[in-house]
């Protein structure tokens, strides 16, 4: 079912969005929190080698984003999405509970990419039911939500990270435990504002036979070239945040450091501050009938990203050996993060927008399947940071953000006119149960 347009509102959109927010927003404080410690507590606690520790990280963030394919199965043929959404967020909470037990590492990661797989194709797929098909804030849905997808991981850094990097590791991750706790109880509290799940064993087949092959074809295509981009975009908490920690001079006012987590707060702080500029921007070209298409939007958002790494690279060569002021850092961040905008929430939305009501958790869940591709990549390339130097690491890692983006250039026309085709011929039927 579709929510009514004409309903009370939070802040102008549906209760439900501020709901879907609140508990993303919690969750991420814990995923980033978590993450923002992991490579650290390895090398520094567990004393695993760089080369170990950028695979196990790889590794985790991609089984993170594969267990969403089978999560987003289940939800639509089984659990339904509200249960899922339980379901999953309880298991991550125990997986994180279980990270302050060295001994339960390669457990407790398992635990959070299996409950992970449950959660997080299930929230976001339940965006498109909050609005009706001609309702014109559907379009901002998608970036409002990631906003509070980056609020939570703006702090967790400087919670999980602080705390980890002052009184242990192991109540670092018993923060982000508590985070997940937190949005799990928002979302179950919250359940009236929802949509009631859709009907899936009644609707799946009429509204599979009204998306042509061809659609599923371009969101298969830009998924793949997403899975280059990401190998590049995930080496921010990975091969960068190992150059913080020793090629930065982190130093203030002369003498105070700045602790090395807290720059893993600077991107998503960055989406919370530029998010409504980008929106505002896009919407005045909207007006226009100048906004770019989606594909196009993220093709800019991979020579962003390439050009951040640029900036990277440039530093590391012109100091040598020596440590570079944290401000270059801060710089790397701004440009990334504009990339990011360009591309990830970009994508999310395509793939929400055009997703079949009944599979909209299995579709959703395929845009993560670029992730899993691209943390199994990103962590193959991390290893390459210990054999060659910094400054030909990050341009090696600029060429790869930088193909994506003409790969995605190319695709455009092709996606652009397929996606104006299927808005003329998709049926309204096909947005409600």
């Amino acid at each position: 079912m579709t929510l009514s347009t004409s309903g009370k509102t939070w802040f102008g959109q549906p209760r439900g969005l501020t709901i879907l927010f609140l508990t993303e927003m919690w969750t991420e404080f814990s995923f980033f929190g978590m993450r923002a410690l992991l490579v650290y507590y390895m090398t520094k606690e567990l004393l695993f080698s760089q080369t170990k520790s950028s695979l196990i990280y790889g590794i985790y963030g991609a089984l993170v984003y594969f267990t969403p394919i089978l999560g987003g199965v289940i939800s639509d043929r089984w659990l339904g999405r509200k249960r899922a959404v339980i379901i999953g967020g309880a298991t991550m909470a125990a997986g994180h509970f279980m990270m302050a037990f060295p001994p339960l590492l390669y457990a407790a990661l398992t635990t959070i990419a299996i409950g992970n797989g449950l959660f997080l194709p299930s929230l976001p797929s339940q965006i498109n039911l909050l609005y009706g098909p001609e309702d014109p804030r559907r379009a901002s849905a998608y970036n409002i939500y990631y906003v509070g997808v980056n609020v939570g991981a703006v702090f967790a850094p400087i919670g999980c990270g602080t705390v980890g990097e002052i009184f242990g590791w192991s109540w670092g991750f018993t923060l982000a435990g508590v985070g997940m706790v937190a949005g799990l109880l928002v979302y179950i509290f919250g359940q009236r504002y929802l949509p009631a799940d859709p009907r899936a064993q009644q609707a799946t087949a009429a509204q599979t036979e009204r998306l042509p092959v061809r659609v599923y074809a371009v969101l298969a295509i830009v998924a793949l070239i997403v899975v280059i981009f990401r190998a590049a975009y995930e080496q921010s908490g990975n091969s960068v945040a190992l150059w913080a920690d020793t090629g930065v001079d982190k130093t203030v006012f002369g003498h105070v450091a700045i602790p090395m987590t807290w720059f893993q707060s600077l991107n998503p702080l960055g989406i919370f501050l530029f998010t409504p500029f980008m929106v505002a921007a896009w919407t005045r070209l909207a007006k226009r009938g100048r906004e770019p298409d989606d594909v196009s939007k993220m093709a800019m958002g991979g020579y962003i990203c390439a050009t951040s790494y640029l900036i990277l690279a440039a530093v590391a060569w012109l100091s040598g050996s020596h440590p570079v002021s944290w401000l270059w850092l801060v710089a790397y961040f701004v440009v990334y993060t504009i990339g990011e905008l360009f591309i990830l929430p970009v994508g999310l939305g395509l793939f929400g927008r055009l997703a079949p009501t009944s599979l909209a958790a299995t579709t959703i869940a395929a845009w993560f399947l670029a992730s899993f591709g691209g943390n199994f990549v990103a962590g193959a390339l991390g290893t390459l940071w210990g054999q060659i130097s910094p400054a030909s690491f990050f341009l090696v890692t600029a060429g790869i953000s930088g193909l994506s983006g003409t790969l995605l250039h190319a695709v455009a026309p092709w996606s652009r006119t397929i996606a104006k085709t299927h808005a003329r011929i998709r049926s309204p039927a096909a947005e409600t149960v």
